[in-house]
Order: structure tokens, then C-alpha cells, then sequence
């Protein structure tokens, strides 16, 4: 119980914590002309609408206005030129009721925040903060909320640095609090690291429970597949349509699952697996965030295939595959995981007589159900690769004890019974220990591979 209130009191909104509510925004967009920080993937307008889908995720929130103005350092103290800024400083001053200026870059500083805060009068958010609300707003269970919480401490940190500042300002004085030999700044940065230090713990609990859950799958031999994706691609959908699961409910929103869940399905030989939805990624999705869910994350170095899941609908697909790759290198997976990927091209349904450029991709509708069975074939093929799993066809004495030690020891897929002499013909997946002891205490039975 004291445990459980620990928990509860964690999972509180922060005191420090911004709580945007209901927002009138305007949308900035710095676009870097030349250098090395200009993307050749993408275009300031398909970075700026992929900014609006982000604040369309949130409710009560309201794109006011779109603006794009060029920079060449997006990284100095006011982000843009002096005479562009004073420009935008102009367009933002006549928005009527303004209330936020979403600056669509991944951090900003605590100074830089401040002084735009005090140019434009109205709050300043960048994506680190949007995301982080995004992620606040759809987190469900108690890891994915204390994930979001641990992901808003630097965030908590900075906002600390600008209310200090402040304090300074307006008051001056003595910065001590009530004789204590301890300033404000130095109180609330020990109240945020021990804050932070429980919020590890607990996940670390958590991430213990999970391992057991792992171990015992394991003992289960269900291969796990770890669908993975840029947000919104399809993932859900996907696994909805290969495991038939009524109760899953795809949303078309950025984000909609934090939480890793499993999924069971089976393939053409009829071998269970387990399918993991897990969190979409997002370019400049910020390394904090990245590292927050490295608990949920964790779970995919442990899956026996990945499948990653493209919109190919997209006009930033090939942008959004190397931001997901990139994120799957940083992981530390291991290297069989990475060259065995399946990579899978969804929503071709929206394009007429699609085929893929990328060798060995798969094209499918999960909304539609095109290209399943292949993608099921797939899988099957590279799951019985990576677990050593065999498909086999024996004939057993039906005196004997081997069918019931196959119903114990492997997945028995088919009985063939020949009452005329008192055999049966079985259609197992085995693994190959299992195999191995098989062999050895039937030395005599017959096996087809």
C-alpha cells in the first residue's frame, strides 16, 4: 500500500510542469536555406505540416496561423536574423488572440524561451513540450505515465532556471530561503533529483516484472515480432488485421500507443507468435524522450524479428525510414535483428499498381487485408530461421508415450491417425533441443523434414 501511494504521488502532475489547456497557436517554422543543418529529405512545408498534425493531435488546441521564415543558425539566442525576427515579431503581434507560438524546432534554451516569451507576449512552446504533453495526454498504464514523467525532468529544470530569473528580477533581496543556507534553485533542483531518483526506481521495478513476463513467454516458445514504425504509419492496424483482435482500436492520431501490448496471432503452419505494438518514432523526436522509453524499448532487443511498418503514402517516406532506422541503430539491437528486418510498405490501396523500389519489401493494405498471406509466409520463414524452430512430420507408435510427449514438449499441428496398424502420422514445430532430445529417445521413430 505504501508503495502503491509512492507510485500515486509520482504519477501527479508536477507543480512545474506546464499545463498548456486550451491553446490558440501559431505555428513557426525556421527553415534552414543551406548548410549542414538543411535536411535534403524533406521541404519547409512538409516539416511545417507535420508541425499542424502534432497540434491537431491535441484537444482544444487551434492552428491560428503557418509561418515560415528562413534562418541560417536556428541554434542562436533568437533563432532568426534581426530583421526577420522583427518581422515575424510583427505577423505574430497582429494574430488575433494568439495565445502560444509553437517554434517548430526540437529544443529551445531557458534564455532564448524567455526573451522570446517577452518579444511575443504570449507562451513559447517547442516540439520537446508539445510531444511531451502529446505523450502526457495518451498515456495510459503506470510505466507509459511514469516514462512522461521522467521525460519532463529536464523540461522541469529549464522552467526552474526561467522562474528563478524572475524571482531575481521582482525582488531581489536575500536569496535564501527563511535562514536555511539553502537558495530557492538549489531546493527545488534537490526536490527534482530525488524526484527523478524514485521515478527510476520504479521503473526499474517495473522493468523487472517484465522480464519475468519475458521469461516465462519464453518457456511458453512463443517467438515474439516487434512491429515497429513512424508514428501514424499503420502499426495497430497492421497487427489488427494479422492477428484478427476485435478488441484493438487503430486511431488516426500521432502517438496513439505508448504503451508496448501483445498481440497473439498465428501463421500458415499455424505456429502461435506473439505480435508487440510498440511506440511510433518522430524526426528530431528529442533524445530525452528517446531515453525515457528505453524500458518499453527494451522489449524489442528481446523479439525475434522486427517488422518495420513504412506509409508509403507519404510524401516524407524515405525521411521517415531513416529516422526510424536511425533510432533502431541507437538501441544497441543486435546485429541479426537489423539484418533479418522485415520491411513492410503499407496503405498501397491509395496507390495505383504500387510496386516497391526497395528490394525484399512487401507490399500491403492492412485496412484492406492485401498482401497478408505473403507477409504472414515472411515471417513464418524468418521466425523458423532465427529460433531454430523445425516443421517435421513423424510417425509415432500410438501405444507408445511419444504423442503425448510432443504435446508436452512441441506444438503438434496435425494427427494423421492409421487405426489399421496403430500409428498415426504428426505434424509438429519443434525446437531444436527439443528436437534433439526427441531423436534421442526414439531413435527408431521416422521423421520427414
Amino acid at each position: 500500500e505504501e508503495d502503491e501511494a509512492a507510485l500515486e504521488e509520482l504519477l501527479a502532475p508536477s507543480p512545474l510542469a506546464p499545463g498548456p489547456g486550451a491553446q490558440r497557436v501559431a505555428i513557426v517554422h525556421p527553415a534552414v536555406k543551406w548548410g549542414p543543418q538543411k535536411s535534403p529529405l524533406t521541404t519547409a512545408e512538409l516539416q511545417i505540416a507535420e508541425a499542424v498534425a502534432l497540434v491537431d493531435t491535441l484537444q482544444n488546441w487551434t492552428v491560428l496561423d503557418k509561418i515560415i521564415i528562413p534562418t541560417k543558425n536556428p541554434n542562436k539566442k533568437f533563432v532568426f536574423g534581426k530583421g526577420n525576427f522583427q518581422v515575424l515579431t510583427e505577423k505574430i503581434k497582429k494574430l488575433p488572440h494568439v495565445t502560444a507560438v509553437f517554434l517548430n524546432v526540437e529544443r529551445i534554451s531557458s534564455l532564448t524561451k524567455k526573451e522570446l516569451e517577452g518579444a511575443w507576449g504570449v507562451r513559447v512552446f517547442d516540439r520537446y513540450t508539445v510531444v511531451l504533453h502529446i505523450f502526457r495526454c495518451n498515456a495510459r498504464t503506470k510505466e507509459a505515465k511514469l516514462q512522461v514523467a521522467l521525460a519532463e525532468i529536464p523540461l522541469l529544470r529549464s522552467n526552474l532556471k526561467n522562474e528563478v530569473s524572475q524571482r531575481d528580477q521582482q525582488r531581489g533581496g536575500s536569496r535564501y530561503i527563511m535562514g536555511s543556507g539553502e537558495t530557492f534553485l538549489e531546493t527545488q533542483n534537490r526536490v527534482l533529483r530525488e524526484r527523478e531518483l524514485k521515478i527510476r526506481n520504479a521503473l526499474e521495478k517495473l522493468r523487472r516484472k517484465r522480464a519475468l513476463l519475458r521469461t516465462q513467454r519464453r518457456k511458453c516458445e512463443f517467438p515474439m515480432v516487434s512491429v515497429m514504425g513512424y508514428t501514424n504509419c499503420g502499426k495497430t492496424t497492421l497487427i489488427k488485421a494479422l492477428t484478427g483482435e476485435a478488441g484493438l482500436q487503430p486511431r488516426d492520431q500521432l502517438f496513439a500507443t505508448l504503451d508496448i501490448t501483445a498481440h497473439a496471432g498465428s501463421l500458415p503452419s499455424h505456429m502461435e507468435v506473439i505480435y508487440v505494438d510498440t511506440i511510433g518514432f518522430l524526426t528530431d523526436l528529442p533524445h530525452n524522450l528517446v531515453e525515457s522509453f528505453s524500458a518499453t524499448l527494451e522489449e524489442v532487443a528481446y523479439s525475434d524479428l522486427i517488422v518495420h511498418v513504412r506509409d508509403i503514402t507519404h510524401p516524407e517516406t524515405v525521411l521517415q525510414k531513416a529516422t526510424v532506422l536511425s533510432v533502431l541503430r541507437n538501441l544497441n539491437l543486435p546485429g541479426h535483428l537489423l539484418d533479418s528486418m522485415v520491411e513492410v510498405h503499407n496503405k498501397v490501396d491509395l496507390v495505383e499498381r504500387y510496386k516497391p523500389a526497395e528490394e525484399n519489401a512487401l507490399a500491403v493494405s492492412a485496412l484492406h487485408g492485401h498482401g497478408l498471406e505473403e507477409l504472414k509466409q515472411e515471417i513464418e520463414k524468418k521466425i523458423l530461421i532465427a529460433t531454430g524452430k523445425k516443421i517435421l512430420t513423424v510417425n509415432i507408435n500410438l501405444e507408445g508415450p511419444q504423442l503425448s510427449w510432443l504435446y508436452k514438449e512441441a506444438t503438434v499441428q496435425e494427427v494423421e491417425v492409421m487405426p489399421e496398424d496403430g500409428t498415426a502420422r504428426v505434424k509438429v514445430i519443434i525446437g531444436s533441443s527439443a528436437f534433439g532430445r526427441y531423436k534421442s529417445l526414439f531413435p527408431n521413430s521416422q521423421i520427414f523434414m
